[in-house]
């Protein structure tokens, strides 16, 4: 009888090796080998951060990106439990001291005459956003942080202010919507969904999405069972926890902070034709 030879049976071994064995096999994808990325961003530093979110993040070992405003008498009275969520890996963003708004534009009579963006220098925005970063430090002891540009706006007189604030933050998160592949992310404004008021399966289905075209996907929430005037119900929160948990698998849920240095890592090497 002839038997093969080795290297017959090598050949053999792989012209016959399952789809799931050759499937391990594949090349890394650029969201740590998953099919997108998630990030789930909380804006103004409320009480419902700490009451509602954390907890519920914490519960499902997920971590999400917290944009603090200095000001804000929530962190200065819960100061400790910041610095804890910190610590089990929430990334404490920067959105500015005193959460300044362009009181120029339309439907903004909620801004008062001391925080207007529209009046301010482009030296006191740079200079109250450095400050904050202090502030951040001192809580959770990091320099790596995001930032999220109050109200969305970048600009004053035209001039994009973080374009000084560059060197001092991984990114920064805008207010527009829409899912980018990595190579088209801006990070100096990160697109992402302002939620209010919609359901579960509308969070539910943005993800998958984000899954058939291999895309980023940023959630820009504010309250959460509460607490802010836009708002989304603990139930729609908690169903995109629970899909998110689930399928973890196929989706890299984490902090702005470390998608955008992946990001930037990416685009480095990509720029530089690595």
């Amino acid at each position: 009888m002839n038997f093969p030879t080795p290297l017959a049976l090598t050949a053999l071994l792989v012209l016959t090796a399952s789809p799931g064995s050759r499937a391990q096999t594949k090349a890394p994808g650029p969201w740590n080998n998953k099919q997108c990325a998630v990030v789930l961003t909380y804006d103004d530093a409320i009480a419902d951060d700490l009451d509602h979110v954390i907890p519920a993040l914490d519960s499902v070992k997920l971590r999400g990106t917290f944009y603090l405003i200095g000001s804000s008498p929530v962190v200065a009275a819960r100061l400790p439990e910041w610095r804890r969520a910190a610590q089990r890996g929430h990334e404490l963003g920067n959105h500015a001291l005193m959460h300044p708004c362009d009181g120029s534009l339309p439907g903004r009579s909620f801004v008062t005459p001391d925080n207007d963006l529209s009046k301010y220098t482009i030296s006191r925005a740079v200079s109250e956003v450095r400050v904050n970063n202090v502030l951040l430090k001192a809580i959770d002891g990091k320099t790596a942080r995001t930032f999220a540009y109050p109200c969305g706006d970048r600009q004053i007189g035209g001039v994009y202010f973080y374009e000084q604030l560059k060197p001092d933050f991984v990114a920064a998160r805008g207010v527009s919507a829409g899912l980018q592949p990595m190579a088209q992310v801006d990070l100096a404004n990160i697109n992402s969904y302002m939620i209010n008021g919609q359901s579960g399966d509308y969070l539910v289905d943005l993800v998958r999405q984000a899954q058939r075209s291999g895309a980023l996907l940023v959630f820009l929430f504010h309250g959460v069972g509460g607490g802010h005037s836009l708002n989304v119900e603990l139930a729609a929160h908690r169903q995109l926890l629970r899909y998110l948990k689930a399928h973890e698998r196929d989706i890299w849920v984490a902090p702005m902070v470390e998608v955008a240095e992946k990001i930037k890592a990416n685009q480095s090497s990509a720029s530089s034709g690595k």
